[in-house]
C-alpha cells in the first residue's frame, strides 16, 4: 500500500479547514477543491494546490464525482478525504475513488452500502447483539392487512421511516390504527421524491427519548475502540443544535456495556475508519437507530474529553496502520459542549447569507472555535447554513456551560444574522442546565420564546 503524502479534501467550510490543519501537522500535502462560489474560502488559500470543480450548485461541484476524481488525478493526490455531508456516505463515490487508484479515507464501499440501508443496518446490529428499537423485520410489505398486523404487534404509537432516508424526510408518526395506512402512503411518496426509493419500515415511536451516540475507531484489521458517548438531544426538526460529551446521567457501566457492543459490531463487519452508532435512549434503555460511516460534525467534543485527534486517526487507518490506541487507555476527562453557529435568523431559522462585516472570535481557557469565517467573508446562499462550531471544555458540565456562556457573549458576527441569541438562551435554560432535556424539548422551548413576544 502506498504511503499517503498528498490528500485531496472533497469538502468545503470548517471541516475542509479542519482536515487541512491536521494534514499540515502530519506533513501531508493538501489539495483543495472548490466551487466558483467558494473561491475566497480560507482552506482554498491555505492548501498546497487548489482546483475549481464547478459552479456554485452542489450537484455540479461538490457532488460531481467525476470532477473530484479528475482533480485528484491532475494533482496526483494519494487519497481523498470526504469530510461529512456531500459524498461522505456515498458508496458509489468510495468505490470510484478506489477503482481510480486512490485511497478513500473512510470505510470500505460495501460497509457504507450495508449501513446506508437502515433495514440492513438494523439486521446487522441485531446479529451483533446491539439493542434495537422494536419494529418491522425489514421493509413494510404492500399488503395492508400485514402492515396493520405488524403495527398491532409493535404497539402504537409507531414511526414510519424511509429506508434510504435522513433529515426527517419520509418520516410519519402514527398514533392509532385508523391513520396507519394513509400515513404509510404519505411516507412512501415523500421517500420516493426525496431519495428515489419508496421503501419504508416501521419502528416503535418513543415519546421522549434522548439522542445518544457512540464514537468508534476501527482499523479493519480486527482492532476497534470506542471513545465514549455524546448527547445530541437538543434538536430542531431532526437537526442537531447543541452536542456534548459525556452524556448527562449515563453511568460508567452503561458506557462500558454499550461501547463494548459497538466495538464488537465494528470487528464483526471489518469496519474501517471513524464511525458513530446512534441510539435513542429512554427509561435507562438504549435502542440503535443508525450508523454514520463518516466523521461527525460534533466530533470535537469527543476530542476534547479523550485527547484523541479523530481526523489524524482516520488518516492513519486509511494509510493501513493498525490502531495503536487500546480501550484501557481511553479515559473521559472533564466535559465538552459544542454549539453550532449558523448563518440564520435565531427565531425563524431563515438562512442569512451575505458579507460578514465584523468578526471577533472568543477565547479563554477551554475554548475552541472551528470556523472558516473572517471579516469580509461572504457566506454563500448555496449550502448548509452552518458557519462554525464553538466548543467549550471544562472540568465538569457546569464549568463547560459557564465557559460556553462567556464565549457566546464574546463572539461577534455582524453583517449577517446568526443563531447566537438562540445558543445563549439554551445555555441559560434551567432544564438544559440540569441535563433533563430530550429530543422534543427545543421545539417546546422555541414555542415558549414566540409566546413571550
Amino acid at each position: 500500500m502506498k504511503e499517503i503524502k498528498k490528500i485531496l479534501i472533497a469538502n468545503r467550510g470548517e471541516i475542509a479547514l479542519r482536515i487541512l490543519r491536521c494534514c499540515r501537522e502530519l506533513g501531508i500535502k493538501t489539495v483543495a477543491v472548490y466551487s466558483t462560489a467558494d473561491r475566497e474560502q480560507k482552506h482554498v488559500a491555505l492548501a498546497d494546490e487548489a482546483v475549481c470543480i464547478g459552479p456554485p450548485q452542489a450537484g455540479r461541484s461538490y457532488l460531481n464525482m467525476a470532477a473530484i476524481i479528475s482533480a485528484a488525478e491532475v494533482t496526483q493526490a494519494d487519497a481523498i478525504h470526504p469530510g461529512y455531508g456531500f459524498l461522505s456516505e456515498n458508496a458509489d463515490f468510495a468505490e470510484s475513488v478506489e477503482k481510480s487508484g486512490f485511497i478513500f479515507i473512510g470505510p470500505k464501499p460495501e460497509t457504507i452500502r450495508l449501513m446506508g440501508s437502515k433495514t440492513n443496518a438494523k439486521a446487522e446490529m441485531i446479529a451483533a447483539g446491539v439493542p434495537c428499537v422494536p419494529g418491522s423485520d425489514g421493509i413494510l410489505p404492500e399488503d395492508d392487512d400485514e402492515c396493520l398486523r405488524i403495527a398491532a404487534n409493535v404497539g402504537y404509537p409507531v414511526l414510519i421511516k424511509a429506508v434510504s432516508g435522513g433529515g426527517g424526510r419520509g418520516m410519519q408518526v402514527v398514533r392509532n390504527e385508523s391513520e396507519l395506512l394513509g400515513k404509510i402512503r404519505i411516507a412512501r411518496t415523500e421517500a420516493l421524491n426525496a431519495f428515489k426509493d419508496a421503501s419504508v419500515f416501521m419502528e416503535k415511536y418513543l415519546e421522549v427519548p434522548r439522542h445518544i451516540e457512540f464514537q468508534v475507531l476501527s482499523d479493519g484489521q480486527g482492532n476497534a475502540i470506542h471513545l465514549g458517548e455524546r448527547d445530541c438531544s437538543m434538536q430542531r426538526r431532526n437537526q442537531k443544535v447543541v452536542e456534548e460529551s459525556p452524556a448527562p446521567g449515563i453511568t460508567d457501566e452503561q458506557r462500558a456495556e454499550i461501547g463494548a457492543l459497538c466495538v464488537a459490531a465494528c470487528v464483526r463487519m471489518g469496519y474501517r475508519g471513524a464511525g458513530t452508532f446512534e441510539f435513542l435512549y429512554e427509561d435507562g434503555r438504549f435502542y440503535f437507530i443508525e450508523m454514520n460511516t463518516r466523521i461527525q460534525v460534533e466530533h470535537p467534543v469527543t476530542e476534547m474529553v479523550t485527547g484523541v485527534d479523530l481526523i489524524k486517526e482516520m488518516i492513519r487507518i486509511a494509510d493501513g496502520k493498525p490502531l495503536k490506541k487500546k480501550q484501557a487507555n481511553i479515559k473521559l476527562r472533564g466535559h465538552a459542549i459544542e454549539c453550532r453557529i449558523n448563518a440564520e435568523n435565531a427565531r425563524t431559522f431563515v438562512p442569512s447569507p451575505g458579507e460578514i462585516k465584523k468578526y471577533h472570535a472568543p477565547g479563554g481557557p477551554g475554548i475552541r472555535l472551528d470556523s472558516h469565517c473572517y471579516a469580509g467573508y461572504k457566506v454563500p446562499p448555496h449550502y448548509d447554513s452552518m458557519i462554525g462550531k464553538l466548543i467549550a471544555y471544562g472540568s465538569d458540565r457546569k464549568s463547560a456551560i459557564a465557559r460556553m456562556r462567556q464565549a457566546l457573549a464574546e463572539m461577534i458576527i455582524e453583517g449577517i444574522q446568526t443563531n447566537i441569541p438562540l445558543q445563549r438562551r439554551i445555555m441559560s435554560d434551567a432544564v438544559f442546565k440540569e441535563g433533563k432535556h430530550q429530543i422534543h424539548y427545543l421545539e417546546h422551548m422555541l414555542e415558549q420564546w414566540v409566546n413571550e413576544e
